[in-house]
């Protein structure tokens, strides 16, 4: 059945507003504007650090980049944040995904003042990795409504091989041994029915495929994504489809 308006504004809720840059966050560590450059320059190295506050009269006032820290004192060296850019601690996963695009970094408010720092290897935290597993499975989702539309019974067996076709009847047949209800459209791998989407024009059309290479390869994409994240492997690599998934947040809640 498809989904009710009032279903998909709750799921769309749910993918803008239950997570926030807040909770994947880290403290910006900061230091005096009078302390000496070469002291925070070697401490940033010994503890992997590329950027620190500096404080104003206890106040954090800008920040510093390891690589331009040569003599004096840190003020020498302030970037004020109006250089970078700065997110509410409110400000929610999408926005932060769409800020990284173009910085290798975002600075974060809280209490009024700057407190906090984001970097893409942050987006391997777990809220953000739950965050992108729904998301991924609400495409599967939209997909198995649509090909129950499209290709109601078995009409979507046309679209797979027999190899294919065999190994979701094995898995269909393992999962009845274990009472469970499901048909054989439940069994199909995320491939399998992707390929179907690919493959029938009025699916195809629907999802919004540039292409069928392109869809092909936003369907490599997304599996790979999926298995690192099922598995809590490294998803680094799959920055182009996480950027891909929150630029098509609306279409994809909406299948």
């Amino acid at each position: 059945m498809p989904v009710s308006h009032e279903s998909q504004h709750h799921m769309k809720r749910v993918f803008t507003e239950s997570f926030s840059v807040a909770d994947i966050a880290e403290p910006l560590v900061s230091f005096d504007a009078t302390t000496g450059s070469e002291q925070v320059k070697a401490l940033m190295a010994e503890r992997g650090y590329d950027v620190v506050g500096v404080r104003r009269q206890g106040r954090v006032a800008g920040f510093l980049r390891r690589e331009e820290l040569e003599g004096g004192c840190c003020d020498d060296h302030l970037r004020k944040f109006g250089e970078a850019l700065v997110l509410p601690e409110t400000a929610c996963f999408p926005t932060v995904v769409n800020a990284l695009v173009d910085v290798p970094r975002v600075f974060v408010t809280t209490f009024g003042g700057v407190g906090g720092i984001v970097t893409r290897s942050d987006l391997q935290k777990p809220p953000v990795r739950m965050w992108l597993f729904g998301m991924v499975t609400i495409v599967e989702m939209g997909l198995m409504e649509l090909i129950e539309q499209h290709l109601p019974g078995d009409v979507w067996r046309q679209h797979l091989s027999d190899g294919r076709l065999e190994k979701a009847e094995v898995l269909l047949s393992e999962r009845k041994r274990r009472n469970q209800e499901l048909d054989l459209l439940d069994c199909l791998q995320f491939a399998d029915k992707w390929q179907i989407a690919l493959r029938d024009s009025r699916i195809f059309e629907k999802v919004g495929f540039e292409s069928r290479k392109r869809g092909t390869e936003t369907g490599k994409q997304l599996e790979s994504l999926r298995n690192n994240l099922a598995h809590a492997q490294d998803i680094s690599a799959d920055w182009e489809v996480i950027v891909k998934l929150v630029e098509h947040l609306d279409h994809i809640l909406t299948f």
